[in-house]
């Protein structure tokens, strides 16, 4: 697996998924096109914006305790997720939290979302997470049956202008 911004190879075995022929790989600073067009059609609460984008985009890469992956098969990116280490008291310690995680609609259902979670419990694994942990709305069925259990109520208040 390639080094990520500096952060060392926590991929572990990444690369080809039985059920999938693709690879989950880090995204790189050549990506931010493909990711982009995936991040658009996520279902979100705030309107995509590309300027906004890119600022955040070589900032999440180099962001220590962040982690972007990218579902490619062959030259086409179908997928991406991007987590997040960061350190609790709860946990004595830190856990893994998935803030995003996207599959192009006429890719879902082949095991690239699967793919993605297993590649991110492993990096988070090797960051020292005691768990990993996301918010969902309409996913649920896709999480519980990659080992997920229901734990929490998400509440959230949107801040300022957006």
């Amino acid at each position: 697996m390639a080094d990520q911004g500096g952060k060392g190879d926590h991929m572990g075995g990444a690369g080809i998924v039985a059920g999938w022929h693709g690879e989950i790989r880090p995204a790189e600073a050549t990506d931010a096109d493909a990711v982009a067009a995936l991040a658009a059609e996520l279902a979100q609460s705030f309107a995509f914006r590309m300027e906004s984008f890119r600022l955040s985009y070589p900032a999440l890469l180099a962001a220590d305790g962040a982690c972007l992956l990218l579902a490619v098969n062959g030259l086409e990116s179908v997928g991406y997720l991007l987590g997040f280490r960061h350190l609790t008291f709860y946990a004595n310690g830190p856990v893994g939290w998935v803030e995003e995680i996207v599959v192009r609609g006429e890719d879902r259902g082949r095991g690239i979302g699967a793919a993605l979670m297993s590649t991110f419990e492993r990096w988070a694994a090797d960051e020292g997470c005691a768990l990993v942990a996301l918010a969902t709305r309409r996913a649920g069925p896709f999480y519980r049956s990659v080992g997920y259990e229901e734990s929490a109520t998400y509440f959230r208040k949107v801040l300022g202008a957006t």
